[in-house]
C-alpha cells in the first residue's frame, strides 16, 4: 500500500466511539474493490477494518454497508452504466457503488447525508479524491432521474436479480417453479441459527436463557434455534461454556441423516470449521476422524471441540489421496461435505455470487466425484456413506451421485426422511432449496445417503 493511500491517524474511532459515516463508506469501498477483485468477502472486510480501525459499532456498519453493497452489486453496477460517461477508477467505482446501494434502499440513511457523506468519504484517500466531483454529480443524478433510471434498467436480469445472468439461466432451467424465490432468498439476510449441546442442556432451558437476556427465539429443528435478532453470539449466555453453537438448520441435519450408532468409527472428510463433527459427537459417542486439507481451518475444529467440551482424532489430509492419512481401519458412518459452489448459502456469503464462474461448477463436480471413488473402499460393508453439498444445482447434487452408483453392484441408494416442525408425518429428503419461515428456516443444500451392500 502507497503512504499516501494511508487512513490519517484520526480516521479510526475509539472503541467507545463511532467513526464517522465517511470513513465507514469508504472502508466498504475498499472491501467491495477486493471483492470485485476477486476476494473473499469476510478477509476483505477484515482488512478494511484493520486499515481504518474500526471497532465495535463500526465494525458491524462495515459489516452491512459492505453486505448490502454486495447483494445490490447488479442493480448498482446498471445504474453506474447509465450515470457514467466515463470510466472511474476501480476505487472511485467502488465507492460510487456503495453510496448507489445506500441510496437504493429508501428509509435506510437520508439521501441528502448519503451524498454528503459519500463525497466526503472520496476526499479521505488520494485514490478517490480527484473523483469527489465526479462522484457527487452522479449521485445527485440518480436522485434526480430515479424512476427514470430505474425504468431504463428493468429488464436487465442481473439488475432485477442482483445475481449472474449464467446463474439466474440455471436455476431457472433446473427450478423452473421456484428459481424466482431462490434468488429472492439469496439477496436477504439471514437468521441467526444456534445449535444446542444436547450434552449440556436442553432446547427449553436454552430457550428460558435465552429469553431472559432478551435475546428471544423459537425451536426450529430438533436441537435448533433460530434467533429474532442476530447479535454478537460470543455474548450469548451459554455460548462460551459450550451449550450453544451457530449452525444453519439445513446443516443442521447431517448429523441426523448418517443414522448414527453407539460406538462407531465415523469419518467426516472436509470437516472444518468443525460444526458437523462436533454435532456427530454430541449426538454419539463414537469414535471420530475429522479431516480437512486447509491445516489453518483446522485450528477451528480444536476451538469449536474445545469449546464444546468434545474430543476427536484431527488430521490435515486430501480427502482424494487416502494413503497419506487412512490408517487402514474402516469406517461405519462417512460424511463427505464436499467442496461446491456454495450456492445455496449465498445469504450468508453474498459475494459467491460474483466470485464463482460458470466453468467452476464442472471443476467441482469432478473433484466430488474423486472423492466419492476415494472414499467408498474405506467404508465397511453395510456401512453409510452421506454426501452433502451447499448447493442448489444439480451437478452438484444427484449427478454426482448418479455417476457414481452407475454400474455399481456394491452400492445402493438409501431413501432420507425428515420431519419439519408442525408436519404431521415425514417426508423425503433430497434436494433442499432455501425455505424461510417463521417454523422453517433453512440454507439450500442436498443430501444423499449411499450404503455399502455386504
Amino acid at each position: 500500500m502507497e503512504a499516501s493511500e494511508q487512513p490519517a491517524a484520526s480516521a479510526g474511532p475509539t472503541p467507545a466511539t463511532r467513526a464517522p459515516l465517511a470513513t465507514e463508506l469508504q472502508a466498504a469501498a475498499q472491501t467491495l474493490e477486493r471483492v470485485r477483485a476477486g476476494r473473499s468477502l469476510p478477509p476483505s472486510m477484515d482488512e478494511a477494518a484493520q486499515r481504518w480501525r474500526l471497532e465495535g459499532v463500526s465494525r458491524a456498519a462495515l459489516y452491512d454497508i459492505s453486505c448490502t453493497a454486495v447483494r445490490r452489486l447488479g442493480t448498482a453496477g446498471a445504474l453506474a452504466g447509465r450515470l457514467n460517461s466515463r470510466q472511474p477508477s476501480p476505487a472511485l467505482a467502488a465507492l460510487q457503488l456503495v453510496a448507489l446501494s445506500e441510496l437504493l434502499a429508501p428509509g435506510r440513511r437520508h439521501e441528502a447525508v448519503v451524498v454528503d457523506q459519500a463525497v466526503e468519504a472520496a476526499r479521505l484517500t488520494a485514490g478517490t479524491r480527484a473523483g469527489a466531483g465526479f462522484l457527487n454529480a452522479t449521485l445527485r443524478r440518480f436522485l434526480r432521474e430515479r424512476p427514470v433510471l430505474m425504468a431504463a434498467i428493468a429488464h436487465d436480469q442481473e439488475a432485477r436479480w442482483n445475481h449472474p445472468r449464467w446463474w439466474i439461466d440455471r436455476l431457472r432451467n433446473e427450478h423452473p417453479g421456484r428459481w424466482e424465490a431462490i434468488l429472492a432468498a439469496g439477496n436477504v439476510p439471514p437468521p441467526l441459527t444456534l445449535r444446542v449441546n444436547l450434552r449440556r442442556a436442553t432446547v427449553e432451558d436454552c430457550l428460558r436463557e435465552l429469553e431472559a437476556a432478551g435475546h428471544p427465539g423459537r425451536r426450529i429443528g430438533p436441537q435448533a434455534i433460530r434467533l429474532d435478532r442476530p447479535c454478537d453470539v460470543s455474548r450469548l449466555p451459554g455460548f462460551a461454556q459450550g451449550r450453544l453453537s451457530v449452525q444453519d438448520l439445513a446443516a443442521q441435519m447431517a448429523a441426523p441423516l448418517l443414522d448414527l450408532q453407539p460406538g462407531q468409527r465415523v469419518l467426516d472428510a472436509c470437516a472444518a470449521p468443525g460444526g458437523k463433527s462436533a454435532h456427530v459427537l454430541e449426538l454419539a459417542d463414537a469414535e471420530l476422524l475429522a479431516l480437512d486439507s486447509d491445516a489453518g481451518r483446522l485450528q477451528r475444529v480444536h476451538e469449536n471441540l474445545a469449546r464444546l467440551g468434545l474430543s476427536a482424532q484431527v488430521a490435515c489430509g486430501d480427502a482424494r489421496r487416502t494413503a497419506d492419512w487412512w490408517d487402514g481401519r474402516r469406517f461405519d458412518r462417512i460424511l463427505l461435505d464436499a467442496p461446491c459452489s456454495a450456492s445455496g448459502i449465498v445469504r450468508r456469503h453474498p459475494e459467491i455470487r460474483w466470485l464463482r464462474r460458470r466453468r467452476d461448477l464442472a471443476t467441482l463436480s469432478a473433484v466430488q466425484s474423486e472423492m466419492l471413488a476415494a472414499l467408498w473402499p474405506l467404508l465397511e460393508p453395510g456401512g453409510k456413506l452421506l454426501y452433502a453439498t451447499c448447493s442448489v444445482f444439480r451437478c452438484e447434487g444427484d449427478e454426482p451421485v448418479e455417476r457414481f452408483l452407475a454400474g455399481r453392484t456394491d452400492a445402493e441408494r438409501v431413501e432420507l426422511r425428515w420431519r419439519w416442525p408442525g408436519d404431521a408425518q415425514d417426508g423425503a429428503v433430497g434436494q433442499l432449496l432455501p425455505a424461510a419461515g417463521e417454523q422453517i428456516d433453512h440454507d439450500g443444500f442436498f443430501y444423499a445417503s449411499i450404503r455399502k451392500i455386504p
